[in-house]
């Protein structure tokens, strides 16, 4: 089944059409229409966060290829910009695939970007154009597309990006604003929430282009970065309560639906699968390394939490161009959004990583780990007495 569609267009211009009126969708504010005039008005005061585009000849930018990398690892990227704005190209397979999310065997098929739940980070500086191949692997089954968060106009890009099975698609963006954003698929009506449980979404990273600052303007430097797709499932029980196996993509439709509705997860995992974080998996730093977390959860509020350590400098909702908050045990991530918190380690041993809604956490499986490597320090921590008889 190649189409589903709740509420569009049916005609074989739906395209055409989806990308007229996400075009046209611009021009209203507050259910009201702009008119030219007003929209002028409006103009009067430059919005400081917004990137000109006046002067740019975008055929004479140089152009970079990012090579995308499976989470929670990041491309290859400096923290400080290197020269002027630059076409950062980078290219996605849409991959369907059957993926076993938990150590009981439960199984989903994955809608994917790049085979990887969540899809790989992308990351680039503010002014950079993002230049993005979509392709839909051969063997898919749906129509797909990609709503970028980063992106401004046409549904995120999403009308502009639909692809079935085979096809390809170019999509090139401004990243006008610096921050972390969530990406995800939407093809419209039912299928928008289908495919975003189904593991169909990522993040992009866009640092400012001179690099991230505290609140006083003095840089904040980073050893290593680790991208967590927080990801909820939704997986369907037969009349016996067992979780129930499908052997094609859609098969679940219907029974998806009935699940989701009741807004309770079955899973709340980190990149994907239970344990995929955590063990032989698990991240890795050294003491006095600092790490960036980015952090994303394309659907539910989430609350995260590392063990044993804090969010030095903390962007809950991952604008770069806010001060970020200092010190924090626990930080926020609003569903639909990607955040950052960075942390330096300052002790050896294992931190767990967890969301701090802790039966999500230990019951549906959202803990990661984060081995550390180094010499402890008694005068931070010490263990005065050991356990003895009273």
């Amino acid at each position: 089944m190649k189409h589903f569609f709740n509420e569009q267009p049916k005609d074989p211009n739906r395209r055409a059409f989806m990308a007229a009126t996400a075009v046209g969708s611009a021009a209203l504010a507050g259910g009201a229409l702009v008119t030219p005039a007003a929209a002028d008005a409006t103009q009067e005061r430059p919005n400081p966060l917004l990137v000109s585009t006046d002067d740019i000849d975008i055929a004479a930018l140089p152009r970079m290829q990012q090579k995308l990398v499976a989470p929670p690892h990041a491309p290859e990227h400096t923290q400080v910009a290197e020269g002027g704005p630059k076409v950062i190209e980078v290219e996605m397979t849409i991959i369907e695939k059957k993926v076993e999310i938990d150590h009981d065997g439960t199984t989903i098929w994955a809608f994917t970007y790049d085979g990887t739940v969540p899809g790989p980070l992308i990351v680039c500086h503010q002014g950079d154009y993002i230049e993005l191949t979509l392709k839909s692997h051969p063997d898919n089954e749906l129509e797909h597309n990609i709503d970028f968060h980063a992106a401004t106009g046409a549904l995120g890009g999403a009308a502009l990006t639909y692809v079935q099975p085979g096809e390809k698609v170019v999509l090139r963006f401004r990243a006008l604003k610096a921050g972390t954003f969530t990406y995800h698929c939407a093809p419209g009506g039912q299928m928008i929430p289908y495919h975003v449980v189904h593991g169909m979404n990522g993040a992009v990273m866009v640092l400012p282009r001179d690099g991230l600052k505290d609140k006083h303007g003095e840089p904040i430097r980073y050893d290593r970065l680790y991208y967590i797709g927080e990801q909820d499932y939704y997986i369907p029980k037969d009349d016996a309560g067992q979780y129930k196996h499908y052997d094609s993509a859609l098969e679940d439709f219907t029974d998806s639906l009935k699940a989701m509705r009741t807004l309770t997860p079955t899973h709340v995992v980190f990149n994907g699968a239970e344990g995929a974080l955590a063990g032989d998996n698990a991240m890795t730093a050294k003491v006095g390394e600092t790490v960036l977390f980015v952090h994303n959860q394309a659907n539910r509020d989430s609350r995260p939490h590392l063990i044993g350590g804090h969010g030095d400098y903390v962007w809950e909702t991952g604008g770069f161009e806010d001060d970020p908050a200092i010190g924090i045990e626990t930080w926020f991530i609003r569903g639909g959004s990607a955040g950052v918190a960075i942390y330096t380690f300052v002790q050896p041993g294992i931190y767990a990583y967890v969301t701090h809604n802790l039966i999500e956490a230990v019951l549906l499986g959202a803990v990661g780990h984060v081995k550390v490597e180094g010499e402890w320090d008694d005068k931070v921590m010490k263990q005065v007495l050991a356990p003895t008889a009273m």
